[in-house]
This record gives C-alpha cells, sequence and structure tokens, in this order.
C-alpha cells in the first residue's frame, strides 16, 4: 500500500468524493464544497457517495459495507483517488486503501495539496511545507519511499551509508528515520518562518500612524477583485478556491486626504486545517493588526450563512473575534433569490451592497470606511501661530476648514476633524486645541 501514498497530488486524477453522515448533520448536498476544493486542485470528480453513519467507524470511518461499495465504484469509474470530506486517522486512511486499493486523501490534505500548488512567495510555500510536515507526522508509516535508502543518522553522506560513529548497531525502523527527519526539517522551518515573521513585525511597526484596513471572507468571495478595484493590486482574480493566498498591501485614499494600509489576506473555509491556520499564523497576523476589518461576504452564495460562520470561527481563533468589523455584501450582481438576500439585509442592517466586478456601490463602501477611520467627527478650534504651516496643511488635508482667523501673530481655526486624527493634531504643536462640539 505504500506506493498509493508516494504522491499526495490529485492533479488530472480520476476522483470519488465521499461524505460520512452523522444522522446529527441532516440531509443534504454535504459535498458542494468538497467540489469545488477537487476541482481546483485539478482533479475531475467522478462520482460522489455519502453515506449515514450511526458512529465513526474506528477502522474505516464508513462501515465495512459501504467500503466494499466503495470500491465496486472505483473499480466501475476507473478512480486514481478517494477524496473524503472527513478528517481520517492514519489507521482510517490504512483501512480504506486496503479495501479500494487506490490512494485515499482527507479533506485536510485535499486543502493542504491546494495551498502547495498556489504559494509563491518564500513565506508561503515555508508556511505550507510546515503545514504539510505537521499534518503528515503522525501518518508517517512507509509513505516516504524516497528515503529507504537511509541506513544511518548521516542520511545521504557517505558516513551515513553505513551508519555515522555511535549510531551503528543494529538499525533503526524506516519509521524512526523518516519521524527524525521530518522533526528535524520541521524545527528548521519554524526556525526560517520566525526570521520572516520578525521582519514583518519590523515592517509593521513602521506603518505606525497608518489606519490598517485588512479584508477578510471565505475563499472565492471576491476579497482580491476588491483589492483591485480599490487600488491597483493587480492581484491574480479567478473564478476557484484559494486563487491566491498570498498577502498583498497596498496604498488606498478613500477620500482626499485619508490615505490608509489595504491588505487582502489567504481566505477562510469551514474546518480549515488547525495546521494551516497555526502555519499562516504570520500572513494573518494583517489582520491581528488592522485597525478595520473588512468582511466581504458572497451574497450569491446559497450557502452565505454557513460561510459567514465559518469566517467568524477563525477571526476568532486568531484574536480578531472584538475587531471593529465592516460587513460587506459584494456580487449583488449576481444574485438569484431576492428573498435570500433581502433576508441578509435584514439580519446585517449596516452592511453594505457592493460588486466588485463591476464598481457598485464602491462610493458607499468608501464612505462607510472613511466614518470608520475618522471615528466620528468633531467640531473644534486650534490656536496657532502663523508661521506653523503643518497643523494648516494636516487641517486641509484630513479634515474641514470652517472659519480662520488672523490676529496678533496668531491664526484661530474652526475645523471639521476625526475623533482618531486628534492623536496626530496634538503631536504638530498647537498652542491650544479647544473642542466645541463632538
Amino acid at each position: 500500500m505504500e506506493k498509493l501514498r508516494e504522491t499526495l497530488r490529485v492533479r488530472k486524477e480520476r476522483a470519488i468524493l465521499v461524505a460520512g453522515l452523522l444522522s446529527s448533520q441532516g440531509d443534504g448536498d454535504n459535498l458542494a464544497e468538497l467540489t469545488a476544493l477537487a476541482e481546483s486542485a485539478g482533479a475531475v470528480v467522478v462520482d460522489k457517495f455519502q453515506q449515514k453513519i450511526r458512529s465513526i467507524n474506528p477502522a474505516r470511518y464508513i462501515g465495512k459495507g459501504k467500503a466494499d461499495q466503495l470500491a465496486e465504484r472505483v473499480k466501475r469509474f476507473k478512480a486514481d483517488v478517494v477524496i473524503f470530506d472527513n478528517d481520517l486517522s492514519p489507521a482510517q486512511i490504512r483501512g480504506l486503501e486496503e479495501i479500494v486499493h487506490i490512494k485515499v486523501l482527507d479533506r485536510s490534505e485535499l486543502i493542504l495539496d491546494i495551498f502547495a500548488t498556489r504559494a509563491k512567495t518564500r513565506q508561503a510555500q515555508l508556511q505550507v511545507e510546515l503545514a504539510q510536515l505537521e499534518y503528515t507526522y503522525p501518518r508517517l508509516i512507509r509513505m516516504w519511499g524516497h528515503l529507504d535508502t537511509l541506513a544511518g543518522a548521516g542520511g545521504a553522506t557517505a558516513a551515513g551509508a553505513v551508519g555515522a560513529i555511535g549510531t551503528r548497531g543494529p538499525g533503526e525502523q524506516q519509521l524512526e528515520i523518516d519521524r527524525r527527519l521530518v522533526s528535524k526539517r520541521i524545527i528548521d522551518l519554524r526556525r526560517e518562518l520566525a526570521n520572516i515573521d520578525r521582519r514583518r513585525v519590523r515592517e509593521i511597526d513602521a506603518r505606525r500612524g497608518m489606519f490598517k484596513i485588512c479584508i477578510v471572507g471565505y475563499t472565492n468571495a471576491g476579497k482580491s477583485t476588491l483589492l483591485n478595484a480599490l487600488t491597483d493590486a493587480g492581484a491574480l482574480v479567478e473564478d476557484r478556491l484559494f486563487a491566491t493566498i498570498d498577502t498583498r498591501t497596498r496604498k488606498w485614499a478613500p477620500a482626499r486626504g485619508a490615505e490608509v494600509l489595504l491588505s487582502d489576506t489567504v481566505g477562510f473555509v469551514k474546518n480549515l486545517p488547525h495546521q494551516l491556520v497555526a502555519s499562516f499564523k504570520a500572513t494573518l497576523e494583517e489582520a491581528v493588526n488592522a485597525d478595520l476589518l473588512l468582511h466581504i461576504i458572497d451574497s450569491s452564495n446559497p450557502e452565505v450563512l454557513k460561510q459567514i460562520e465559518s469566517v467568524e470561527k477563525v477571526l476568532g481563533e486568531i484574536g480578531c473575534g472584538e475587531k471593529p468589523i465592516l460587513k460587506v455584501l459584494n456580487k449583488v450582481d449576481a444574485v438569484k433569490n431576492i428573498g435570500d438576500f433581502e433576508i441578509l439585509q435584514t439580519l446585517f442592517p449596516e452592511a453594505v451592497c457592493i460588486s466588485a466586478k463591476t464598481g457598485f456601490g464602491l462610493g458607499k463602501l468608501a464612505e462607510a470606511v472613511l466614518t470608520k477611520y475618522r471615528g466620528g467627527e468633531v467640531l473644534l478650534r486650534v490656536t496657532i501661530s502663523q508661521s506653523n504651516g503643518k497643523i494648516q496643511s494636516f487641517l486641509r488635508a484630513y479634515g474641514q476648514i470652517l472659519k480662520e482667523q488672523y490676529s496678533d501673530g496668531l491664526v484661530l481655526i474652526d475645523a471639521k476633524l476625526g475623533r482618531n486624527q486628534l492623536a496626530d493634531l496634538n503631536r504638530l504643536g498647537a498652542e491650544a486645541i479647544e473642542i466645541l462640539h463632538t
């Protein structure tokens, strides 16, 4: 069976999708998202297979009879891989492969495979490799065929071929060698990612004073399309899950004098593998350090409420549950069920309706972001010397000057300014700042 697992890729393979549904999970098509994931990975879905189960079988997840039926379908459809919508234990994968005689993957392994094909930057590649190794570690039983020639701790070196000094003896089992090598690689990856994390912290520190906005949302909700519509990011846009997983940050001016940093993040799905959440922690730091989150929602998706729930769950896991969030109902041009959309608007009355593809509603989105950016307006009177051009320039750029009076070398300025900009105004050194109205 070890030959079945020499590759974790599902590209161009004929796939049968399987979902084991506990009685408490209800009915319905539970394979729609798995189908999209499999197709995103390059597989051709030739059959789908769902089974209601009272309890999880520890040996195969599904019952023996259903596993035999699955083996028959594998032969009938000439399948290359079986993909489960459930997370399987190593024993369950082995038990199933012994019956169906082809490779068996679970949901987490499929998502990890997709991430591996999408990673472009060095950081993303390291993060994916770390997640894959942490997932693979407990599943190492004879998976790594390319390590069969190793006989000692020296690996591929001449000394390692016969065992280094102090390691020669009765020898090690292949599994022990594999686990030791994987453990070492995990340590190396964490060390390299820690160095990248420190650089990212310095980058984030350099952005202090800038209002930071992070785009979050379910995969394929239109995050990259929105980033492109608001900035010149040039992010890849495709109608598939996890089209992009690399973070981009661009400047955006929702109004004159109001410049913010806008960052895109990796998309979420339900049951996102914990290894990915942990490995992409540095990438998700953009969300953790943001002043505002734009939660982009695909309002045309029939599973929209479940997607919202999944995103909020991941945000809670990474410590963003209490962050200011502005919900954005995207793809309104693609909505087919008006009744469901009206329910969505009722549930989230403060959400902004847009179409990032057509540009509809982007002006209203800028206004809503500007309100969050300013934190509410205040009317104030500022007294400065006539030589202090910095404050005058600041008020013209970030606020609205209502009145100016010149007297004895001083200037009295009545202006409207965002509450969040008061701290910046104070740092510029006015002689006096008086709040007239909040």
